[in-house]
């Protein structure tokens, strides 16, 4: 009798749990509208916030990477030959594109941003936990000091980058507009001048804005590719290690592979040389705006 009693609270037990496991992997119901959820499992919120809860903002959290190094620059701008060329630095990595930006954190549940902001954290300072920890693993794998980042669609978001790394340092890097445009003319299979106009106006316009806000140095493609002793060495001067001449010689150097959408993949890119520029720049069909942002970073407007 006692052993049937204790294999029938076995079963209801064991029932018991099969129903509990259930309702935790059932998708959440929401409520109806004006109504309340019944005591349902609350519903998922990306954000972590409801629409009646005040934004909470929380304090920046210390980070492990304090200064990082941020190549702001349009596409098709060089960034890749600086990269490899930092890459050399006995002292410096600057890997691949990294897109940071495209990392995100979610706040699965109701409860989720509540139990955050009692740790003093919300869901962008999360994404910055996120973003610094990455930078820190490359370091430390690297066996280095400093760490770049060269990803030109950094250039759109410089402000989160800011608050994200109040302390970063930035390096400006400019090709005349024109010449930009003729790259990714060529490049595309089906290139739309407009479009392209638009794009190249849209990176030129905020990596203008980043140049006014932050402090910085900043070089241009073709002085990079004139003068590269003297523009690295100013490169060095400004990151405060010591200029090193095997930074020219780039293709003696282990910087990964080139691939589509984490740099360029190009012959030149992947020759190991540091080639001239094409002397293609003009503002001949740009837009107007494109033409005076030319002009203030001191080029030919002709």
């Amino acid at each position: 009798m006692r052993e049937a009693i204790r294999i029938n609270a076995i079963g209801k037990g064991l029932r018991r749990r099969g129903r509990l496991m259930a309702q935790a992997l059932r998708p959440p119901l929401r409520a109806a509208a004006g109504g309340t959820s019944g005591g349902r499992i609350p519903a998922p919120r990306g954000s972590g916030e409801g629409p009646a809860s005040p934004r909470y903002v929380a304090p920046r959290a210390p980070r492990l990477v304090e200064s990082p190094v941020f190549v702001l620059s349009s596409v098709r701008s060089g960034s890749t030959l600086l990269r490899v060329i930092l890459n050399s630095h006995s002292r410096i990595r600057a890997p691949h594109e990294m897109h940071l930006r495209t990392l995100h954190v979610r706040l699965d549940r109701e409860f989720t941003a509540d139990a955050m902001r009692e740790l003093r954290l919300d869901r962008q300072e999360l994404e910055h936990l996120l973003w610094d920890r990455v930078l820190d693993l490359e370091l430390r794998r690297s066996g280095k000091d400093i760490i770049v980042d060269k990803t030109p669609p950094n250039t759109l978001v410089w402000p989160r980058l800011e608050r994200c790394w109040p302390n970063a340092r930035h390096l400006f890097l400019l090709r005349h507009p024109g010449a930009v445009v003729t790259s990714l003319v060529n490049r595309r299979r089906d290139p739309d001048p407009a479009q392209i106009h638009a794009e190249v106006l849209e990176y030129a316009e905020r990596l203008e804005e980043a140049r006014q806000h932050l402090d910085g140095y900043t070089l241009t493609y073709e002085r990079l590719t004139a003068e590269p002793e003297r523009v690295t060495r100013e490169v060095c001067d400004y990151l405060g290690v010591t200029w090193e001449p095997g930074m020219l010689d780039y293709g003696q150097h282990d910087h990964g592979g080139f691939r589509p959408f984490i740099g360029d993949w190009s012959s030149t890119i992947k020759s190991g040389r540091i080639q001239a520029a094409r002397t293609d720049g003009s503002c001949t069909g740009l837009p107007s705006r494109l033409t005076e942002i030319a002009r203030m970073w001191g080029y030919d407007a002709g």
